[in-house]
């Protein structure tokens, strides 16, 4: 797939539960800013939150908006990459994890292939990804068909811990 020749609004989630989980995501939001054709538009408050059918520590949770002309499986792939240099082991599904992306959305791109599926086939279980969504844009928590409100009542235990500015070091 070719780069699209405008840019698309693309929704990432990012967790973490090994090592400086916090300087993790951290970095993750400068490294997408940093990719070709795109910008980081805003970044959720800093979350913890329980591992979902895994064991370890808590996870630190946030979500990004990004603006970018790559196209879905390039930025999915970037993404990875992201993921490899923060030293991402896969080893096993949900295992703990020191920089987790999610791509949840792209645009109203709809997309059911081997590699890439979107919307993300369970953000809608998620409180750790529906929560920081929500607080973005709140329309778009629906647009899984979950609503966040039925997410917190399905137990999962999530704490709102930071505001953007004060987890990302900024001041915009």
């Amino acid at each position: 797939m070719t780069s699209p020749s405008v840019a698309a609004s693309a929704w990432v989630g990012l967790g973490a539960n090994l090592g400086d989980a916090r300087g993790a995501l951290r970095d993750a939001v400068r490294a997408m800013g940093a990719l070709p054709g795109t910008q980081v538009r805003q970044v959720s408050s800093l979350y913890r939150s329980a591992p979902v059918d895994a064991g370890g520590p808590d996870y630190l949770n946030a979500v990004a908006q990004l603006q970018t002309t790559l196209a879905p499986l390039a930025l999915l792939h970037a993404l990875q990459a992201i993921e490899q240099a923060a030293g991402r082991e896969r080893p096993y599904r949900n295992a703990p994890r020191t920089l987790d992306l999610d791509l949840l959305l792209y645009g109203e791109e709809r997309l059911d292939g081997a590699e890439l599926t979107l919307p993300h086939p369970r953000m809608g279980e998620r409180a750790f990804v529906l929560l920081p969504l929500a607080e973005l844009a709140p329309g778009l928590a629906q647009t899984c068909g979950t609503d966040v409100q039925r997410a917190q009542a399905s137990g999962q235990r999530i704490e709102r811990l930071a505001e953007a500015t004060e987890w990302l070091g900024t001041n915009s």
